[in-house]
């Protein structure tokens, strides 16, 4: 017999290869596209040249920063011994240092008395550290007067 009458040869199947082609060219089609896209711009970050939607910074004012002593504080815990050690800095507008200076025995005191009346659960809390800041500069501005501190810096605080 001949081999165009056998039935058992397999045919040649030139069918499968196209979709492979057409997926191969349309692959290297978006490739080449995206390529191009970067290269000119369109899927770029904003340069430093274009302008951005959000507003230049503001100036910063003059800010002049005093540092208070180190409080240590025996904290009310019934089961252990512990303590808190607190070292902060205030943030004065450089017109009124001298007058918070000689506030500063005034303001260490209240601090001392605020971190004594807390409760241990209170400083253990993740987002105790904000709250306790907060009353802080506020018992600091009562002592000092309105407009002369504008924030209470935490340079450390550890519960031993």
């Amino acid at each position: 017999m001949s081999e165009a009458t056998d039935p058992e040869a397999p045919k040649p199947r030139k069918a499968l290869k196209l979709p492979l082609i057409i997926g191969l060219v349309l692959a290297l089609a978006g490739g080449a596209a995206g390529f191009q896209a970067v290269r000119m711009g369109a899927l770029a970050a904003p340069s430093a040249d274009e302008p951005s939607e959000t507003p230049p910074l503001t100036q910063l004012a003059a800010a002049a920063y005093l540092p208070l002593d180190t409080i240590t504080v025996n904290l009310a815990d019934p089961a252990a011994r512990r303590f808190l050690r607190f070292t902060a800095q205030l943030e004065v507008p450089p017109a009124h240092l001298a007058e918070v200076e000689a506030l500063t025995p005034r303001i260490v005191d209240v601090l001392n008395g605020y971190l004594r009346a807390i409760p241990v659960s209170d400083l253990e809390d993740p987002a105790a550290l904000i709250r306790l800041r907060a009353q802080m500069l506020r018992r600091v501005q009562v002592v000092t007067g309105q407009g002369r501190v504008n924030d209470l810096l935490v340079m450390e605080f550890i519960i031993n």
